[in-house]
């Protein structure tokens, strides 16, 4: 279903009542009574696991899968599957410039992304009550997922020219990857960039955000948005280069103070969403600490206009959904107060 997504980004703005956002999808596991591993291999059970989460929950937009192997395998990269996490990439397939250059930019629809992009046309026909928001990797992430997360740090120093190679074309890709989930109906993307929030502040402004910007103004219009998503510890140094990127909004990780750290530091007509934590809170925790953490950066942070409630990043498969119904009743309760 079409929205003006521009207007529906100004909605989450204000001190209404508003409704969470959490990245929630991968729990729907237990409620198809599937594994992970059967999840990922098929389009219908990931459309249908979307519905079941949306007519569970009273969340603002239904987000897909964070699975941030699947660009990656695409590209060549070994992937790891298990029945109860989500996948992992194993390894690096460059290791030097000549291996940069001959790096062919895959086909869209090669590897798992044709059962991502089958799922979301299927989850936009039966989710019509809200925007359907597909998941995608940014670009540094990938690259690092091809060159491996500790390589490419050093690379990034020893053989610039050779990163930059990658992440040119690894943003070709992704630009086509997110025109391919529009194609289909969705309203937008969900853009996770966790490894460029451990680089310092100046690598990430050379190598993260020119390259975020260029898929933000290659996608966005009115009935699409890209929201740029990163759970890196270091993202309050380089907040001004991340909000340059020009997103639609911004998603960050616990490993930040919402308010100290964020917040409080962009401006109020730019959208925050954040930031329980989704391992030691939401899957480990108990409904009462679950309602107890959200109470409580609510009370923190509902007073700024621009702040949306989220899970600070991708809820765990296994996540107990005693915990998540928790989430959304504190949620409710902080605004019935």
């Amino acid at each position: 279903m079409k929205y003006n997504m521009k207007n529906w980004v100004e909605s989450l703005k204000g001190t209404q009542p508003k409704k969470p956002i959490p990245v929630l999808s991968f729990p729907c596991v237990s409620l198809l009574g599937i594994t992970v591993r059967e999840l990922i291999s098929d389009s219908a059970l990931q459309a249908k696991g979307m519905k079941l989460v949306a007519d569970r929950t009273d969340a603002a937009a239904s987000v897909s899968f964070m699975d941030l192997s699947v660009e990656a395998e695409c590209f060549g990269a070994t992937v790891s599957v298990s029945d109860d996490e989500v996948p992992t990439v194993k390894g690096r397939i460059i290791n030097d410039m000549d291996e940069a250059q001959a790096l062919e930019v895959p086909a869209i629809g090669s590897g798992r992304t044709q059962i991502y992009i089958d799922a979301i046309k299927k989850a936009s026909e039966i989710i019509t009550d809200r925007p359907v928001l597909a998941g995608m990797i940014g670009p540094f992430s990938l690259a690092a997922r091809l060159l491996d997360v500790s390589e490419i740090m050093m690379d990034c120093y020893d053989d610039p020219d050779m990163v930059h190679l990658v992440m040119e074309k690894v943003t070709d890709f992704l630009i086509e990857y997110a025109k391919a989930y529009k194609a289909v109906g969705a309203n937008g993307i969900v853009m996770a960039e966790p490894v460029a929030g451990l680089l310092s502040p100046s690598l990430e402004e050379e190598f993260s955000s020119p390259y975020v910007k260029k898929i933000a103004e290659a996608i966005q219009d009115d009935e699409f948005v890209l929201i740029y998503h990163n759970c890196g510890d270091n993202v309050p140094k380089m907040l001004d280069s991340i909000l340059s990127t020009g997103c639609a909004a911004y998603h960050f990780g616990n490993a930040v103070d919402m308010e100290k750290d964020i917040i409080s530091q962009v401006p109020a007509d730019t959208v925050v969403m954040g930031n329980i934590d989704p391992a030691g809170v939401l899957r480990m925790g108990t409904p009462e600490g679950v309602r107890e953490a959200t109470i409580s950066l609510m009370e923190k942070c509902c007073k700024y206009e621009n702040f949306v409630l989220s899970s600070g990043c991708d809820m765990p498969p296994m996540t107990p959904w005693k915990n998540i119904d928790a989430f959304f009743a504190a949620s409710e309760e902080f605004y019935g107060k």
